[in-house]
């Protein structure tokens, strides 16, 4: 009777994990590639994940994507310079910061149509965030340290927020905070964008040159990618480093998914890791699926679960020279894409 129910006993356990397995398996794989033209470089990439619209950012224009079509249905132009753009559905409006004249393009979120064009308080504006709680959008300016603050509603200039280190990239916890990564201290700075006010920050060591940031905004707990192949997890409220699991090499952006609690970071080596939240302590990779060298950045529609990275194919790299010692392979003519990455499902 003991080795009988001794038997059983294993058959559910083996059971059980079968089944825990299948719920957190993941196989994710290049689905679609949907091509953009232009041979132009590029940055962020933002989903507006009631439409199906992809924003991406290209040479000195803004391309609007419809995934579901996978074609180009739209165009934000003369974003000199463009790095980030920030939707504000409740307003139809979006937010685009342009490098190159210091500046922020305002369209309306249907038509695309350009509203306004804003003169921020710093040099290179490049992360920008829309802060739905008190209806400001913040640019972080690399080139001066700073923060511009802007009113969302009015697209005027309310003020500035000195930095004390470099600002890489920033999320908004919805709810009157938002967190910013200072990427030559290695930490994250809290903001008030009420008050235009600094606040704690903390140390992200091991973790070291930090770049993306994404945030699970029910428990708020900040995902950070860093340069040493380190995601640092922390908990936002008591300011306290979770945990760190390994990543690939060469990330850039993160992203986290509410309803699979899956955090993502797309790495410059051609993979994009997988993170599972199982609880709000607990972290495991998932895998480390392939892409394509160079897909840094990316974005994650919440409705589809489908992550989108923009990519190319490369040339030679010059030799370097003293006018520039660092130099960049050149974009191969007509190989600009947005890998459509799924899990399978």
């Amino acid at each position: 009777m003991k080795k009988t129910i001794s038997l059983l006993t294993c058959l559910i356990l083996l059971s059980i994990n079968f089944l825990n397995a299948q719920t957190t398996s993941s196989a994710y794989r290049i689905a679609n590639k949907i091509h953009v033209d232009g041979d132009g470089g590029w940055d962020y990439i933002t989903s507006d994940d009631e439409t199906g619209r992809l924003f991406v950012s290209h040479a000195s224009m803004v391309q609007v994507v419809d995934a579901a079509q996978q074609k180009v249905v739209g165009t934000i132009p003369d974003t000199k310079g463009v790095h980030g753009i920030a939707l504000a559905p409740d307003l139809n409006k979006g937010f685009v910061s342009c490098g190159k004249d210091s500046s922020v393009t305002v369209f309306d979120l249907k038509t695309l149509a350009v509203i306004e064009k804003v003169i921020v308080t710093g040099r290179n504006p490049d992360c920008i965030v829309y802060d739905v709680y008190t209806h400001r959008v913040l640019t972080f300016n690399g080139g001066s340290s700073n923060a511009t603050v802007i009113d969302a509603k009015t697209d005027k200039v309310l003020g500035t927020i000195a930095l004390n280190g470099r600002p890489e990239f920033a999320v908004s916890n919805d709810k009157g905070n938002i967190y910013v990564n200072l990427e030559d201290k290695s930490s994250v700075l809290t903001i008030y964008p009420a008050t235009m006010k600094t606040g704690t920050e903390v140390s992200l060591k091991p973790g070291d040159g930090p770049s993306g940031m994404a945030i699970d905004k029910a428990n708020n707990i900040l995902f950070i990618v860093c340069d040493n192949k380190l995601m640092m997890i922390l908990d936002a409220t008591t300011g306290k480093i979770i945990t760190s699991v390994p990543i690939s090499d060469h990330p850039d952006a993160a992203a986290f998914d509410p309803s699979l609690k899956r955090a993502y970071s797309s790495n410059g080596d051609g993979t994009l890791t997988v993170v599972q939240e199982e609880n709000a302590t607990t972290f495991k990779v998932l895998e480390n699926a392939t892409t394509q060298k160079g897909a840094r950045t990316m974005a994650v529609n919440t409705k589809t679960h489908h992550v989108f990275l923009p990519a190319a194919d490369y040339g030679e790299k010059p030799a370097a020279s003293a006018d520039n010692p660092h130099q960049r392979p050149p974009v191969k003519p007509g190989s600009f894409v947005i890998l459509e990455v799924t899990n399978g499902k």
